[in-house]
């Protein structure tokens, strides 16, 4: 199968939306002869940060010198960046050999979703670059997510707020039940910070499976700025640790990450010190509170729910702080199902100017949905639905010494990178 015969073919699958449920990713994987049982696992879940995680546990197993996988989404701009061994892309030539493998395998009775099939391609894949360890993020939930057909050394529950509520439920406990459903019998399970309510919950599902827990600000601690930091864990300790990615909540996600590690290396999988910090210190993770300009700052920020919102808002916060005189313009694009006011009111007294603008996806909100959500809190909004235009605009109201801060969707981020970069947008973005 050619590489756009693959595409064409995965872009068919969406076709099956959002079909939550293991029957048919188990089905599948075992007719593949259940690649994921050839290597270790790292699983991660959370509402915000699992990607960050992921990426952290990965770029640290790595400079261990383990070959790693590393399965993450949606991708920003190509199919590709979703799975990766030792940081490489898969290859178009690739993709195209192990869709034709995974449609083989799922012909003729079994209909999988994009997820699945794009699940069941990584792992496969996976297995044939020999990989050491696998770092999976789960996509949607946990239980019934299609990554929950495997067995992982370690597994890890980042953040718990709510976000999906069609599919996971409308309170934290329901949220983190969801995604405590990642947690197997004597596993160990990381917990990063969240409500009483939440944790709870997850603390009983790992009680009912005998899994160990090590949860942040009890069986492991952290403090500082991704500038400096440190970390204590159960068994290890690090002073004045950096990580490359901005914001005051990666430290949360680098305390997750460490745990994990301290969890694996009990398990066989050593990561050293130097190893620890040269990952943390290397990682990178695009579309992140990502810096992308300097004259004025541009910043990209995939963030999609009052949760993470409120993460962005304390990077301008800090901005504002250092540089009193500057001003910060918001570009705001949202898909239609999210809770738009409720994430632009972490922004309140935050910013100067508004541009509203949408991604170019059939769900996304519209200007006219987003200013009828908005125009209480931002009567003098600005909108341009045409996303080029709309960065224009704030590229026209910003000084040099301004913040322009590109937010509200990873589509949206994905888009704006696409017209930076490659100057086309793809059409696989599930």
């Amino acid at each position: 199968m050619t590489y756009d015969a693959a595409v064409s073919y995965l872009y068919s699958l969406q076709k099956h939306g959002i079909k939550l449920g293991l029957e048919t990713m188990t089905a599948l994987i075992a007719r593949l002869g259940r690649p994921d049982t050839r290597y270790r696992i790292l699983h991660i879940a959370g509402t915000n940060g699992k990607g960050s995680t992921a990426a952290m546990s990965a770029a640290m197993l790595q400079a261990a010198g383990h070959r790693v996988g590393l399965y993450t989404s949606p991708h920003l701009v190509e199919f590709s960046e979703r799975i990766r061994v030792d940081g490489r892309m898969i290859s178009e030539a690739d993709i195209g050999r192990f869709a034709e493998v995974v449609q083989k395998a799922a012909e003729p009775d079994l209909s999988p979703t994009f997820f699945e099939c794009t699940t069941a391609i990584a792992l496969q894949y996976f297995a044939e670059a020999q990989v050491d360890v696998a770092v999976l993020e789960v996509g949607l939930g946990g239980r019934f997510d299609a990554t929950n057909v495997v067995t992982p050394v370690a597994c890890a529950v980042t953040t718990i707020a709510l976000d999906h509520q069609e599919y996971l439920g409308t309170t934290l406990s329901s949220v983190a039940y969801e995604k405590a459903g990642i947690i197997k019998p004597l596993v160990p399970v990381v917990v990063g910070r969240m409500s009483d309510e939440a944790r709870e919950t997850i603390e009983q599902v790992a009680e009912e499976r005998g899994a160990p827990l090590s949860r942040l600000g009890r069986e492991f601690e952290v403090a500082g700025m991704p500038e400096r930091f440190r970390f204590s864990g159960r068994t290890r300790r690090y002073d004045n640790l950096v990580c490359s990615l901005s914001g005051a909540h990666q430290v949360d996600n680098c305390a997750c990450a460490l745990s994990l590690i301290e969890a694996v290396g009990e398990r066989g999988l050593d990561v050293g010190e130097t190893a620890v910090r040269e990952g943390l210190r290397t990682v990178q993770w695009p579309g992140r509170l990502e810096v992308v300009d300097r004259t004025p700052l541009v910043v990209l920020d995939g963030a999609h729910n009052p949760a993470a919102a409120a993460a962005v808002a304390e990077y301008m916060q800090a901005f504002r702080r250092v540089n009193p005189e500057s001003r910060v313009i918001l570009v705001l694009g949202m898909m239609r199902d999210k809770d738009h006011l409720g994430f632009a009111k972490s922004f309140r007294g935050l910013v100067d100017q508004v541009v509203l603008t949408q991604a170019g996806l059939s769900r996304s909100a519209t200007v006219d949905e987003l200013y009828g959500a908005l125009h209480e809190l931002w009567p003098s909004a600005r909108a341009e639905a045409v996303l080029a235009d709309a960065l224009t605009l704030a590229r026209r109201l910003a000084r040099t010494q301004d913040l322009i801060c590109v937010t509200g969707s990873l589509m949206l981020i994905g888009d704006v990178k696409a017209l930076r970069h490659v100057g086309r947008i793809s059409p696989l973005r599930g």
